[in-house]
């Protein structure tokens, strides 16, 4: 076990922390079923009246079956070490002993409890447009923020706008694109795209507090989270204490981002108007662009002068909806969908890494991840009409594995050979073989295009997109309404 002091704990519930500063303020499988289905029993609903839980919130956090269902869902969602570089197998050993677990839940109700500092990490942006900053929290300090979010979520999503889709039970991004496309559909075409500059990054931990505290008057729960905000951030050797913002990478953080945003969509719907927001992409569906320009100024004033965010007004604009992108899709007349062109370049761009012709790696190989990575681009985009795009992107991807296998040969003798083994006659074979033409053009041969047919591929098992787009399309056409939102829940 790593970085455990004589007590068995792990540093951060000893406060070693602490020690460096104070930079950080920020089972058995059927025992944790059995625990599991326990949660919901024990959390009040706002009906009943959250604001009666003053005292005894943190109680419901620590409940050891709780932290048992948050000790499964961290396990389940596994993730790479934070700080102290423990990770999820470690931590199920750590938390398996229920002397350490006692230990834990004493921090957490004492209200002792200090977070470690969080890992930062920085991801590129798609399409390479600079970097997403990224804090790891410890996995200890993410089963504390799972707990955390057990308890809120079901005090807090139930208060939640009916026009909020994003990291909510029951809801998604489908739900979203539904939604939006039933309002075009019903003639509001344009569409005010607000993005929110570096919105994670940006949060003020006073503003989003107050509004945390409106329906939370436990102050342990209330302290433990602003320490989880202002926890430091542990970059290149050196922790940076942090005044703003809300790391991505924490459970805890999605929820804490509705709760903010949360006051936008009242006032929307309070002026009446039809939006659709996925966590900070939101977007707001209207009839004529006068209209959308009063809306725009008017919602980025409330945005910056009330919530205290800032609005990018390089990315943000008021246009026909067609003009626009939403969770990747773009809305199309009559409320139709189809794939951003963003989307379908992004696509290209990783089965361009994925089918690299110096990677190095077998063709079955390439052929296994291009199909994961594939299969799951279309689930996703599966409501959009793309048959045709299915037919070109399978066309080119084709052409790619072409490329890769002729490749994979090296030389014209290899190459001959194995256009004749797949029944290319000897001359023609040759004659490509010793062609002098680039890879790529090679790729579309009359020889190659014969040998490598589509009963090739079928055989290799290369996915055919427009095959499993047109399944998968029929497939959700025949689900009762409600399946998949009851997938989710389940």
């Amino acid at each position: 076990m790593k970085r455990q002091t004589s007590n068995g704990l792990p540093e951060q519930l000893s406060f070693g922390w602490e020690e460096r500063g104070r930079v950080g303020h920020g089972i058995g499988s059927d025992a944790v079923s059995e625990a599991a289905g326990q949660v919901a029993e024990q959390v009040p609903t706002a009906e009943e009246g959250t604001r009666a839980l003053k005292q005894d919130l943190m109680e419901k956090v620590a409940e050891e079956a709780n932290l048992l269902e948050a000790l499964r869902r961290v396990c389940a969602n596994k993730g790479s070490a934070g700080v102290d570089g423990m990770d999820v197998a470690e931590l199920k050993a750590w938390m398996s002993v229920r002397a350490n677990r006692e230990k834990l839940r004493d921090k957490l109700i004492s209200g002792e409890y200090e977070p470690a500092p969080v890992r930062g990490v920085q991801i590129p942006k798609p399409g390479g447009k600079g970097v997403r900053q990224l804090g790891i929290p410890t996995v200890v300090d993410r089963l504390v923020q799972q707990a955390l979010l057990q308890v809120l979520e079901p005090i807090y999503d139930p208060t939640f706008s009916e026009g909020s889709y994003g990291f909510r039970p029951g809801r998604g991004a489908h739900d979203a694109l539904r939604q939006a496309s039933e309002y075009v559909a019903e003639g509001r075409s344009i569409v005010v795209d607000l993005d929110l500059e570096k919105f994670f990054d940006r949060v003020q931990h006073d503003v989003l507090m107050a509004r945390v505290s409106r329906r939370v008057k436990d102050k342990r729960v209330l302290a433990l989270i602003g320490r989880f905000l202002r926890a430091g951030m542990m970059q290149n050797g050196v922790c940076v204490r942090r005044e703003e913002g809300t790391p991505q990478g924490g459970p805890l953080s999605p929820l804490l981002a509705n709760i903010l945003l949360d006051d936008l969509d009242k006032e929307l719907e309070k002026r009446g108007h039809r939006f659709c927001r996925y966590a900070d992409d939101g977007n707001i569906y209207v009839k004529s662009e006068a209209t959308g320009q009063r809306v725009m100024a008017s919602v980025t004033q409330f945005l910056e002068q009330r919530l205290k965010l800032k609005v990018n007004r390089q990315k943000s604009a008021v246009g026909h909806v067609s003009e626009r992108k939403f969770l990747g899709h773009r809305l199309l007349a009559g409320g139709q969908l189809g794939v951003a062109p963003q989307s379908q370049e992004r696509l290209k761009d990783t089965l361009r890494e994925l089918t690299s012709r110096s990677a190095g790696q077998s063709l079955p190989q390439v052929i296994r991840q291009v199909n994961q990575k594939f299969s799951g681009w279309i689930q996703y985009f599966r409501m959009a009409r793309m048959k045709t795009l299915m037919q070109d992107i399978g066309q080119w991807l084709r052409r790619r594995v072409r490329c890769l296998r002729l490749k994979q040969c090296k030389r014209a003798r290899a190459m001959a050979r194995f256009l004749m083994s797949l029944g290319e006659s000897k001359d023609s074979a040759y004659k490509l073989g010793g062609s002098g033409k680039g890879w790529w053009r090679l790729a579309d041969t009359p020889q190659a295009n014969r040998a490598m047919s589509l009963r090739w591929f079928k055989d290799t098992g290369l996915i055919d997109p427009e095959a499993v787009y047109l399944a998968v399309r029929n497939a959700c056409s025949l689900e009762p309404p409600g399946a998949e939102q009851a997938r989710r829940v389940v």
